[in-house]
Formats: C-alpha cells, sequence, structure tokens
C-alpha cells in the first residue's frame, strides 16, 4: 500500500487560517494596542490562560507552553485521576 505524500505547502496554508484562528490574534492583538505594547519592542506578548486573555509574558516563553496550554497537557497524557 503506497501512502500519499503530505503536502506541507498546503497544510500551512490552512494552519491559522480558520476564523477562531483570526478571532483570537485579532483579540490579541488589540489586547496590545490598548496597552501599548505591540510594536514596541519589549519583548512581550499577550497571552491565554483558562481561555481567557489574562496578562503578558515574554514572547519567548509564550512559544509552546507546556503548563499554560490544555493542548500540550492532552498531548502529554497528563495525570490521570
Amino acid at each position: 500500500m503506497k501512502l500519499k505524500k503530505r503536502n506541507y505547502k498546503d497544510e500551512y496554508k490552512k494552519y491559522g487560517s480558520g476564523g477562531v484562528a483570526i478571532a483570537k490574534r485579532q483579540a490579541l492583538n488589540k489586547y496590545n494596542r490598548d496597552n501599548g505594547t505591540y510594536g514596541n519592542g519589549d519583548g512581550l506578548d499577550a497571552y491565554h490562560k483558562g481561555g481567557k486573555i489574562v496578562g503578558f509574558k515574554k514572547a519567548s516563553a509564550n512559544r509552546g507552553s507546556k503548563t499554560d496550554s490544555s493542548g500540550d497537557r492532552r498531548a502529554r497524557g497528563g495525570k490521570n485521576k
């Protein structure tokens, strides 16, 4: 059985282009602009916790945070209680 070759360019076009992803980016950008941190080079990004925008975090720490993202916990398996 031959597997179909993945089209990474196609996948990248679809990633983040859905309505939910666009709305999330818009909300974060608005929060940054309203608080004066958008494009000022301070290295801070607005971040989510529990589905709400909570505050600011270093951009480098905000990328792929293992504790703040429920998706990451699900992917790792997490603790079963």
